[in-house]
């Protein structure tokens, strides 16, 4: 493992709709770096907003905008085929949602991570994941662009000279090309805490995705995802926390890790 290596753990959060609930997000606030804040397209409101950025700020946790389609009704997980256009004013007009409320809050919106299927899609197709890195730009030039690690998001940040964040998915398994095990299959999620634990400190040692199959893929990784909902959401939070610090890791918010400042 490389020496001093530091990590950050962020969460999807705010996302109040019938499919959500945010009873965890005051627990989980206590254990994440960063918060992906639902900006009311997919799910979330004002009110919402405000509280979660009031409950980081108190916690010392970073907030990022987490843009999707608006789409409520599927919780931004159906694919839309849009113009760039309408791609840039969505993603424009949600960073903007937050970065007012944030501001009212003496906070400021430090990153951003697309939701659903617009960030599924964008994993995939390297015109949609420059698209949005672009309008990212727009908006605010210092964001840091929070992608999956291998995604064609991640290269498109980078051709961009945007500030990179690579993450990894706690709770997920992965096939031996590096994509998600889809979650129409049993095995696609890890709901035990400890064997969640195991599988993120593994990947970050060993800088590389584990696969289902053992094989591992050389990766950066610079911060960890931890979904918010599922019954064992906090235990495997404060589980997957508590085994990196063992492992001599440096947990930071993503706007403090060494290579944004």
């Amino acid at each position: 493992m490389v020496q001093n290596m530091e990590i950050n753990i962020n969460c999807d959060l705010g996302e109040t709709s019938k499919f959500c609930s945010t009873e965890n997000d005051p627990l989980l606030l206590g254990i994440v770096n960063s918060a992906n804040v639902a900006c009311g397209y997919h799910a979330g409101d004002e009110p919402t907003m405000k509280k979660t950025v009031e409950i980081s700020k108190k916690n010392g946790v970073s907030i990022g905008a987490h843009p999707s389609f608006k789409d409520p009704e599927n919780f931004g997980r159906k694919r839309l085929n849009l113009p760039p256009k309408d791609i840039t004013k969505l993603i424009i007009n949600q960073i903007n949602i937050l970065a007012d409320i944030a501001q009212k809050n003496s906070m400021k919106v430090t990153h951003v991570k697309p939701h659903g299927a617009l960030n599924n899609m964008a994993c995939e197709n390297f015109e949609l994941a420059n698209v949005i890195a672009k309008s990212i730009i727009e908006a605010n030039k210092d964001l840091i662009f929070l992608v999956p690690t291998g995604s064609e998001m991640e290269k498109a940040g980078k051709k961009l000279h945007m500030k990179v964040a690579a993450e990894i998915f706690a709770d997920r398994n992965y096939e031996d090309d590096g994509n998600l095990v889809s979650r129409s299959k049993s095995n696609a999620l890890i709901t035990d805490p400890e064997v969640a634990k195991n599988h993120v400190v593994k990947m970050v040692k060993n800088q590389a995705i584990n696969c289902l199959s053992g094989k591992q893929i050389p990766c950066e990784i610079d911060s960890i995802c931890v979904h918010g909902d599922g019954k064992s959401a906090v235990s495997t939070a404060k589980k997957i926390k508590d085994g990196l610090l063992e492992s001599s890791v440096t947990l930071k918010t993503l706007d403090q890790l060494k290579r944004f400042i």
